[in-house]
């Protein structure tokens, strides 16, 4: 029931195609956002996600989430607002459908940047995003830049690597992305990454010229 009533409402969405990137915590997907967005100002949007976790000092409201309890997500999740969602580490994440349509209303590229249970959400939608998988390469060189962070227990950088493992396997499934990158080097995954996007990029521009 609830896929047809996602088909329906998705249908309905207006703008240009969005992005799903998705790939473990540390494969440095952060970063190539960053680039992406540095070179193409105005091109892109950012879907801002829900989570019930607590604001990491610096973090803001509605900027790098939207902070709500469980009761009050859950509420949504049942009545059909969001496109996916999931739980790590005790607390709940997920995208509405409002978030990605505020971003497309304004004729941006919306990334959502989520994990393999939420592409695999998104897969049974009408969505039809381009599915970009940023991959470390090795688990090796990922936990290296895990313990770099110094933001992690080792409970927490262990079941994170748990987690990169599974996401690895998962990416090589046959047909699940449209383009799986290994990051060894930025320049290079950032150069497969804007060539992946640079047809939608080039729809946004030239509505933007003609506007």
């Amino acid at each position: 029931m609830y896929t047809r009533y996602f088909s329906r409402l998705l249908s309905a969405m207006a703008g240009p195609r969005p992005v799903v990137l998705s790939g473990p915590s540390g494969a440095g997907k952060s970063t190539l956002l960053k680039k992406l967005m540095k070179e193409y100002d105005g091109v892109f949007g950012f879907s801002v996600s829900h989570t019930t976790r607590l604001p990491r000092p610096g973090e803001e409201d509605g900027k790098d989430y939207h902070y709500v309890t469980r009761e009050a997500m859950q509420a949504q999740i049942d009545g059909g607002e969001f496109i996916e969602n999931a739980e790590f580490s005790g607390n709940m994440y997920g995208t509405s459908r409002a978030a990605v349509q505020a971003v497309q209303a304004n004729n941006l590229i919306c990334i959502l940047d989520i994990d393999m249970q939420g592409v695999k959400n998104i897969k049974r939608t009408d969505l039809n995003p381009i599915y970009v998988s940023i991959q470390p390469p090795s688990m090796a060189i990922l936990e290296k830049r895990l313990r770099d962070r110094k933001t992690e227990s080792e409970e927490n950088l262990q079941r994170r690597l748990r987690a990169a493992q599974v996401d690895m396997e998962i990416s090589k499934e046959l047909g699940l992305f449209d383009v799986v990158i290994v990051n060894d080097n930025l320049e290079d995954a950032y150069g497969k990454l804007r060539d992946a996007l640079l047809v939608e990029i080039g729809k946004v521009k030239k509505a933007n010229m003609s506007s």
